[in-house]
């Protein structure tokens, strides 16, 4: 029965043919000559399968095997491609919603170890000390090398009010960290806001299907709260911000932008490509804004940066982004599950891609780490420990830049030079070097 199955599969997979010619043999197609690999390969797959259901020591889950071979598929892909099962699936709808459970934070594959992303704020990862940058090497004493990144987020998933115990590490400390986290309820807060001495600032922490109505009503109550003429421009803080919905984002971009471009995507076809354009109509009136990115700051948060940095509609600051650029379809399967494909790239509207490169500062504002973040755990061995901290640093230097954002608005170098150049107070940041560049109007 499997070996039909894979017949049937691989027949599945054949498509047009292409006519080629052998010499001394009669015409043949180059999708035949595929297809006979296709089929072999198949053929071994299912050989594998059968082998593993009758002669493994304990006799396997079906369901689980299948899964797993499907995502073992996908995660050679790139580590964002996986399926879904029901629950998954489920799971991923719930925080598109801005509410779930767990630890809080954005998590990705690199080096064989789950990196994070960002920490969402005042959520159980946050308040632990987890830090965008910071790579995952062991879960509850668990190596995270081997691990698929469906498996080592379903190991971070579990019961609200339950530890875990995650080792971290971290560029800067000499050594692993090591913190237990209780899990919780997250529930997401997209937008928060705040009036600064005549500035309006507002936080973007995640883009869910509530953003946008988030971001008018925050805008608005800023407006009602300082008059026209003494308000003085906008802080757009995507910092820590590890993305979410397109269309969300698009909007977002849209609100600051009166006319062109906002993104493209480019899939596999080169004919492919989806532009969004921004509609008439500026929120804030065309006041000076400055965007505040940094290493947490990734996806969606990478659109809303590139699109305003290319029309030159705000000055962007601070350190260089994560450099997720591509594109997941949901596509929806059987029994409720779906399938999570990498099918496209973004694209900023001067053409440039957000992937491996992230968004690179109009202004460059480091944010020191403080000693005590830095921490300090058990020894690990020094040829490992190299090892490790060697591939933070190479990451560092690829996509994105070390993250952290200070509690305490008096500590925040980024926001401080972003309120001085909106007050045209002295800021201590050089400005690019092509003056008509992210400069504010």
């Amino acid at each position: 029965m499997i070996r039909r199955l894979t017949l049937l599969m691989a027949g599945a997979l054949l498509g047009a043919t292409a006519m080629v010619v052998v010499q001394g043999s009669l015409p043949t197609t180059a999708a035949e000559a595929a297809g006979n690999d296709t089929y072999k390969q198949l053929s071994i797959f299912g050989d594998i399968f059968e082998r593993v259901r009758a002669q493994y020591v304990t006799p396997p889950d079906d369901k689980k095997l299948i899964e797993s071979a499907i995502n073992g598929m996908l995660t050679s892909l790139d580590p964002h491609s996986s399926y879904m099962n029901a629950e998954q699936a489920q799971d991923m709808r719930v925080q598109t919603k801005g509410e779930f459970g767990g630890l809080g934070i954005e998590v990705t594959m690199e080096n064989e170890l789950v990196k994070v992303i960002s920490p969402i704020e005042d959520t159980p990862a946050s308040k632990a000390g987890v830090l965008a940058g910071d790579y995952i090497s062991q879960i509850d004493g668990t190596d995270v090398r081997g691990l698929t990144l469906t498996d080592a987020v379903d190991k971070m998933r579990g019961d609200v009010n339950t530890p875990i115990e995650l080792t971290l590490i971290r560029q800067g400390a000499d050594k692993p960290i090591k913190l237990t986290i209780v899990r919780d309820v997250v529930k997401v807060k997209a937008v928060k806001y705040r009036v600064e001495n005549e500035v309006g600032y507002v936080r973007v922490i995640s883009f869910t299907e509530q953003t946008f109505e988030d971001l008018q009503k925050a805008i608005k109550d800023i407006q009602s709260k300082v008059p026209e003429d003494k308000l003085k421009g906008f802080v757009l803080d995507l910092r820590l911000n590890p993305g979410g919905l397109l269309d969300q984002a698009v909007a977002v971009s849209d609100a600051f932008l009166d006319k062109g471009e906002v993104v493209s995507t480019r899939g596999r076809d080169p004919q492919d490509i989806t532009r969004f354009d921004a509609r008439p109509g500026d929120l804030i009136n065309g006041k000076p804004l400055i965007v505040l990115i940094n290493g947490g700051s990734a996806s969606a948060s990478e659109i809303v940066a590139g699109a305003l940095q290319d029309h030159r509609r705000a000055t962007v600051l601070g350190t260089r982004s994560f450099g997720k650029g591509s594109v997941q379809t949901i596509i929806p399967l059987g029994e409720n599950g779906a399938l999570r494909l990498t099918t496209a790239l973004y694209y900023t509207p001067a053409g440039k891609s957000i992937q491996g490169k992230g968004i690179v500062p109009d202004i460059a504002v480091d944010q020191p780490l403080p000693d005590d973040l830095k921490g300090r755990a058990e020894p690990m061995s020094e040829s490992s420990l190299k090892g490790h901290i060697k591939g933070v640093q190479e990451d560092a230097e690829g996509s994105g830049s070390i993250a952290y954002v200070p509690p305490d608005p008096k500590d925040d170098l980024q926001l401080i030079e972003a309120l001085k150049l909106l007050r045209g107070e002295q800021a201590n940041a050089a400005f690019p070097a092509d003056p008509t560049k992210g400069v504010p109007n």
